[in-house]
């Protein structure tokens, strides 16, 4: 299904009075605004969850893989191509915003500072933002600049949660130990959620279970304005 397109049966099918995740995800999910300044913010309105990560970690497969659409965020070999902040609207009733990702690659140090500020200001000023997740690579784990973001999103007190991502890489026990692992790490951190999903892009690990989660943040359906 192409960015930015519904089928005529998701668009009309009956929407429940709590949305769940199969049902949001299946909803229209438009590209509405891209900032590279604090000053190209768009407004606040709905409820936000942002996706932040390391610049290789996944993070543009797993939002095209939990909206269905593969090019609703853009997917390259090079690392660091998310250079702004991109909103993406949710069935009118829930904002997922992609956040630039962090150990930048191939940037000047210019680019890397004023990221840096946009996404600081963003966390710490974003009245709407309901929760940050947080990707890691199922085999590498955490590293200095995520530890350098917990510690931001730590002290401004925002709830954030940590993320496996490429699930279908290590196998099962070495994935186990690192779920292990991140939990004793990130159970010292007072804003982390407890829950480490372990997710796949490429197999569909976890990501009913990372849908049914992020509709609990959603808006009852706002009403289309009668012609």
């Amino acid at each position: 299904m192409a960015h930015g397109e519904a089928g005529e049966e998701e668009l009309n099918a009956p929407r429940p009075e709590t949305p769940g995740g199969a049902w949001l995800f299946a909803q229209e999910c438009l590209f509405v605004a891209g900032a590279d300044s604090v000053e190209r913010l768009p407004p606040p309105g709905l409820p936000e969850v942002a996706f932040a990560g390391r610049s290789n970690v996944g993070k543009s497969s797993l939002l095209n893989a939990l909206t269905g659409r593969k090019h609703l965020a853009r997917v390259s070999n090079t690392p660091g191509r998310t250079q702004q902040i991109n909103f993406f609207q949710l069935g009118r009733q829930l904002m997922l915003v992609d956040l630039p990702g962090h150990g930048y690659a191939k940037v000047s140090r210019s680019k890397v500072k004023g990221w840096t500020r946009l996404v600081d200001a963003y966390i710490r000023g974003r009245p709407n933002l309901q929760r940050v997740l947080l990707l890691l690579d199922s085999k590498v784990g955490i590293k200095e600049a995520d530890e350098a973001l917990m510690d931001l999103m730590d002290e401004a007190g925002l709830s954030y949660q940590a993320v496996m991502t490429k699930a279908d890489n290590p196998k099962p026990a070495e994935l186990a130990a690192m779920q292990a692992q991140l939990a004793k790490a990130l159970s010292r951190r007072p804003a982390c959620h407890p829950e480490i999903p372990v997710t796949s892009a490429a197999k569909g690990t976890g990501l009913a279970e990372l849908r049914e989660a992020l509709a609990a943040f959603a808006v009852p359906e706002v009403p289309r304005p009668k012609p």
